[in-house]
């Protein structure tokens, strides 16, 4: 059975005014409303602000846009994944998601893998991510030690180098 929602909202999903007001309500019902109301900036932003999930189904347009993929982050960090190839190089974008979802390293641009700040957030809510930071990084012993305590696990993707080091060792 079909949630009651969902059958009214396919129903007036082309009705600007009744989707406005009921993604303000649930947030993923913007799942079903028409295409132009998923690239209208007012439905999307409320949409988002009632539940981050919601950036699954913005537009492409709307997932390039910077304040609207902050604010999907804001309730739902793990959305960083939604991103348009542009803000997945955004350092603002990925630093907000990997501060309390460190997978998100996973989605971030190769300039971003590189990057200390990024990638010390990333490992400190989340130690085995350190294997999609980029090899310089996984030999630097500060973020690696941060990686070790986080999860010991994180060890197998640390450079040959810190393998051998003792302080490293002396973690596991």
């Amino acid at each position: 059975m079909e949630d009651p929602d969902v059958t009214e909202m396919k129903k007036k999903c082309n009705n600007r005014e009744y989707v406005l007001q009921a993604v303000k309500d649930k947030g993923k019902l913007l799942e079903f409303a028409a295409p132009e109301f998923q690239d209208d900036e007012e439905v999307v932003k409320t949409a988002l602000e009632q539940d981050g999930e919601a950036m699954e189904f913005v537009s492409d347009r709307l997932k390039d846009n910077k304040d609207m993929m902050l604010l999907a982050i804001k309730g739902a960090p793990w959305t960083a994944c939604y991103a348009s190839e542009n803000l997945r190089a955004d350092k603002d974008i990925i630093l907000e998601s990997v501060k309390t979802y460190g997978q998100t390293l996973y989605y971030a641009s190769q300039e971003l893998r590189d990057d200390e700040d990024v990638v010390r957030a990333a490992v400190t809510n989340k130690g085995l991510i350190i294997k999609y930071a980029s090899l310089r990084l996984r030999d630097q012993k500060d973020i690696a030690e941060i990686a070790v305590k986080q999860n010991k696990e994180s060890y197998h993707f640390l450079s040959a180098r810190l393998k051998q080091d003792e302080q490293i060792k002396a973690l596991l």
